[in-house]
């Protein structure tokens, strides 16, 4: 019988060496691929879990809107992979420190929020990875780095595979889309559709001509540097829409909404079957 030990070397061996979700997720945005999401805010894992095998291709666990702190963050990690969802992390905010932690207890990438300027953007893609890349601290025995798999002479593969999600909030950052896009690091550029159309003038007012503009700059702006365009959206009407307008990157929804749809539908049909015939 082989010690508990050697069994986790082997499996952590196999877990290095096979291309799971994690490790080719970034060579698919790259690559071009229409890839659907969705939110995992619940600080749940068994919720993530559920999300996850329904069939999404990635995931973002919340940090900054969710009902998650980093204390809950790994059992909702551990449970996306088992999935079979590739997952990123949106932190509180973008300081270093904050990213290495999402980092090391194992996220895909990271969407990183509120930043404004492409300066902004080029800094938090610097802590997206080892020297002498970027400025993440060294430390290979964390699950980011593969527990302790993966040599010194190897964390270039690590970095290759890290992905980096700026989201686009404000006119500020819509201005410098194309300097954001061309920036190397920076995989995806994320509209936050609240958050945008708040800091426009024009709250919640998705068909509104301003706030069109601004998604067409930012599709432009990633289509000009090989980058993809990503959206949050929880109207099932307008997944179409974004999707012809250039946006392959599709968030379409979060546990919560799933939750509140799944709970209002049941409910409305109950009371339906319950109402007497007229």
């Amino acid at each position: 019988m082989r010690p508990i030990g050697s069994i986790f070397c082997l499996i952590a061996h196999h877990w290095h060496m096979t291309d799971s979700p994690r490790s080719t997720i970034r060579s698919r945005i790259l690559g071009g691929e229409t890839l659907i999401g969705a939110w995992t805010d619940m600080a749940s894992p068994l919720a993530t879990e559920i999300t996850g095998r329904a069939g999404y291709d990635w995931l973002i666990a919340d940090l900054e809107h969710g009902a998650g702190t980093e204390a809950e963050l790994l059992p909702v990690l551990l449970a996306a992979e088992v999935s079979g969802a590739a997952v990123f992390v949106r932190p509180q905010s973008g300081e270093r420190l904050r990213i290495g932690r999402a980092l090391d207890m194992g996220a895909a990438g990271i969407m990183v929020p509120r930043l404004d300027t492409a300066a902004q953007a080029a800094e938090a893609v610097t802590f997206l990875r080892y020297p002498p890349d970027g400025v993440r601290g060294v430390a290979l025995r964390t699950r980011g780095a593969r527990l302790g798999t993966v040599g010194h002479g190897e964390v270039q593969t690590l970095n290759r595979e890290i992905a980096g999600i700026i989201q686009i909030e404000s006119p500020s950052a819509v201005r410098e889309a194309d300097a954001i896009a061309a920036t190397d690091g920076v995989d995806v550029l994320f509209v936050g559709p609240a958050d945008l159309s708040h800091s426009l003038g024009v709250p919640g007012q998705f068909a509104d001509g301003t706030y069109l503009a601004a998604l067409d700059s930012v599709v432009a702006a990633c289509r000009r540097h090989g980058k993809a365009a990503g959206i949050l959206l929880y109207d099932a009407a307008a997944f179409g829409p974004h999707l012809a307008r250039g946006f392959r990157f599709l968030g379409v929804g979060s546990e919560g909404s799933f939750i509140a749809e799944g709970a209002r539908a049941a409910l409305d049909a109950a009371r339906a079957a319950a109402a007497p015939a007229r």
